[in-house]
């Protein structure tokens, strides 16, 4: 059980659903946030990369729920599915993936550890392989937002449950109509 009574059935409504539900009003910002974040159109980065950014910082602040949501969504959206969404999770250097991409992780890694461990030399690698300023900018916002959103969920000790199938159907949902459709 939640830390506070959300009022509602938390294995209707686990993780930062509960919450939401309690406090619609805070809620509307907070998914208009993942929206333009996760969603949004971007000229160089998929949907499905922005969410494996948000699932590997959740995992690394070990958030249960957001790292199992965002985990299910990215996996809906590449191409890999989930056998590379558990390689990045495990070892992002070794995963088979873009030298872009594992030096923004590395960045958004650095945003989680602390925003001042973010350094230029992180940035400049970055750049090295081929990351805009957008992208830079993107990945350090949605590693910020993250660190927010599991300490949201995980300071109020929501439901997270166990069962991948109950991701995975959410993010069937969240994929199709996005995260204000809650």
């Amino acid at each position: 059980m939640a830390h506070i009574d959300l009022g509602l059935d938390e294995k209707r409504h686990p993780g930062i659903t509960g919450p939401m539900i309690f406090r619609p009003e805070t809620a509307r910002p907070l998914n208009a946030l993942a929206e333009t974040l996760l969603r949004a159109p971007h000229p160089t980065l998929s949907p499905g990369e922005r969410e494996l950014i948000a699932a590997y910082v959740s995992g690394l602040n070990e958030c249960h729920f957001c790292c199992s949501s965002h985990s299910a969504i990215a996996a809906a959206q590449l191409p890999e599915g989930a056998d590379l969404v558990d390689r990045v999770r495990a070892d992002p250097e070794t995963a088979p993936i873009p030298v872009k991409l594992r030096a923004l992780l590395r960045i958004a890694a650095a945003v989680q550890r602390g925003g001042r461990s973010v350094t230029g030399e992180l940035v400049d690698d970055a750049r090295r392989e081929g990351a805009t300023d957008l992208e830079i900018h993107d990945t350090v916002l949605i590693a910020a937002a993250f660190c927010m959103y599991n300490r949201y969920v995980d300071g109020l000790g929501t439901f997270a449950p166990q069962d991948a199938q109950a991701y995975e159907n959410s993010a069937r949902h969240i994929v199709a109509h996005g995260y204000g459709a809650f």
